[in-house]
């Protein structure tokens, strides 16, 4: 049988392929073999369709494992502070910004570091009012659980001497009773988000109470969309999303009906506290799933915040905080109880750990729906990790568990700040602070993403990250792993992940035809983050992604 498409003159790595191989087809969006040029050339008709790699490097299509699609989305028309520090330097980035984009909407920014204006300097509504006295603004903080605004924005939302934003966040007030403009988790920043065009939509804690207009589904379907083209701009095929709720669902089932979707998704239903076990029923209104383009059966959930703003739940007190460990966002009984039903009906679980409290809580959890259940295959996730204690290293495996790790995320990382995380983590926990090598070693299944729009979605960034991540300090042990198993995380390690591994994150016959062509080096990722880039994307055997020659 003839193939629709075929790929020779490709370099492919011992990791995903026989010595050798330099060609692949596909008919009907399934790899139908591989093998040298001569050999898959004998498969070309004339109707079939012939790529000439040119000597790039054949690999499967990055499975990001952990994002926030709508929501990053949205950032592609903000401003992106990533890289800028200081006062002036801030002010002029939205004043060039505003030039572009005149009015009195909110203005927003985004990936905004807490050292933005200077190691000791907190962002507040004061800093933020000599930048734009009159257009209300926000800053969005990089780990996407913080957002500071001016007091126009702080006025406008109602908020400007306070709210009852519920026990899971906090609008910080000044001891003058007005609010400082930092805005703690979700449901306290989405005060201020409702200005926005998207008026919250793309929030993590969105549940709308009434119908959306059509022309703002519209809109938010364009948001999704241009997110998963940019996901495939970077090589992405499998995008496994983080938030997720009724509307969400039926969003991107449009796009993947429509055949508009260049990336798959598989997305959870996000569940709080109040929800309860019960809670698991919204999952039934999420409607039919799009074969092979959009998948439910994850539930997700939140454990604890970040370091940055004491939310991260821990085992021990913070540093100079006596008696002082957060709080769980979701009590023990509740996480168990949700965890034991989630179980029952053959669910996965992804649940947000930060701290080491909030690790031991998930492991717990997970634990409890095995006594309850019994063992299955079941795949449960913890994302992040950022901090767990030794002897809680050790429950993983056993348990199945699956490490769901960011590269960009820890201090230091690419040029991220090692201040103030480090210090407020406390230096007891950094000897297996993201323990990637430690989890490895113990056989606890990996699974490489961003965590976008927290961190560039780039998973080429991601790996220079990782292959030249430093300890913090002389006499800690080095956590990173090799190329090749950064490259697993990223393509079967995600699959796995995401209960795909029959279908996608490898070459091989009878998988999706889910494939990427790398220009430049993989093996010099590690002296710089440009030595390689994505310069073809298929997914399904379609072409998501081409790059400009």
């Amino acid at each position: 049988m003839t193939a629709d498409v075929l790929i020779f003159n490709a370099r492919t790595r011992p990791v995903f392929a026989a010595p050798g191989t330099t060609a692949i087809a596909w008919r009907d969006g399934v790899i139908t073999a591989l093998g040298d040029d001569a050999t898959i050339r004998t498969l070309a008709g004339p109707d079939t369709q012939i790529i000439d790699a040119k000597g790039r490097e054949l690999m499967p299509g990055f499975v990001e494992s952990h994002l926030h699609l709508f929501m990053g989305g949205a950032t592609l028309t903000m401003l992106d502070l990533g890289t800028t520090f200081g006062f002036e330097a801030v002010a002029d980035a939205f004043a060039q910004a505003a030039k572009a984009r005149p009015g009195d909407d909110l203005f927003q920014a985004f990936s905004v570091h807490y050292t933005v204006f200077g190691p000791d300097t907190r962002p507040d509504r004061h800093i933020l009012d000599r930048i734009s006295p009159d257009r209300p603004i926000s800053l969005m903080s990089a780990d996407l659980h913080c957002t500071w605004a001016n007091t126009a924005a702080l006025a406008q939302a109602g908020i400007l001497h306070g709210a009852d934003v519920g026990p899971e966040a906090e609008v910080v007030m000044g001891p003058d009773g007005v609010a400082t403009g930092e805005l703690r988790e979700f449901a306290a920043m989405n005060r201020v988000n409702m200005l926005s065009r998207l008026q919250g939509r793309d929030g993590l804690d969105y549940r709308p109470t009434s119908p959306v207009a059509e022309a703002d589904r519209a809109y938010d379907r364009s948001v999704i969309r241009q997110a998963a083209t940019y996901c495939a701009a970077h090589g992405i095929t499998s995008a496994v999303n983080m938030d997720g709720n009724v509307y969400q669902a039926g969003l991107i089932r449009d796009l993947a009906m429509a055949g508009d979707l260049p990336v798959r998704v598989s997305l959870p239903l996000r569940l709080v506290a109040a929800d309860g076990p019960e809670g698991l029923a919204m999952l039934d209104d999420f409607g039919p799933e799009v074969p092979g383009w959009l998948r439910f059966g994850r539930v997700k959930m939140f454990l604890d915040g970040v370091w940055d703003t004491w939310t991260a739940l821990t085992t021990s007190d913070y540093p100079g905080r006596h008696g002082f460990r957060s709080q769980p966002l979701i009590p023990q009984d509740t996480f168990d109880a949700i965890c034991i039903a989630a179980d029952a009906r053959g669910l996965q679980i992804a649940t947000h750990a930060v701290g080491d409290g909030a690790v031991r809580a998930a492991i717990d959890g997970y634990a409890a729906a095995r006594r309850a259940n019994g063992p299955r295959d079941a795949r449960h996730r913890i994302e992040h990790i950022e901090a767990i204690t030794p002897e809680d290293l050790e429950r993983l495996a056993p348990l199945g568990i699956t490490a769901s790790m960011q590269p960009l995320h820890p201090p230091g990382a690419a040029g991220l700040p090692l201040e103030p995380t480090v210090s407020i983590m406390g230096r007891d926990r950094w000897a297996t602070a993201f323990p990637w090598r430690m989890l490895q070693d113990r056989g606890v299944p990996l699974a490489f993403g961003s965590d976008w729009p927290v961190s560039p979605i780039d998973p080429l960034l991601g790996i220079h990250a990782s292959l030249t991540r430093a300890p913090w300090d002389d006499g800690l042990p080095d956590q990173r792993i090799s190329l090749d198993d950064c490259l697993l995380a990223y393509t079967k390690g995600g699959a796995y992940a995401d209960q795909c591994e029959d279908r996608r994150g490898a070459l091989r016959a009878g998988l999706d035809a889910d494939l990427i062509l790398i220009d430049g080096s993989l093996d010099d990722l590690a002296s710089s983050p440009d030595a390689a880039r994505v310069a073809l994307t298929i997914c399904g055997g379609r072409v998501t992604h081409r790059a400009d020659t």
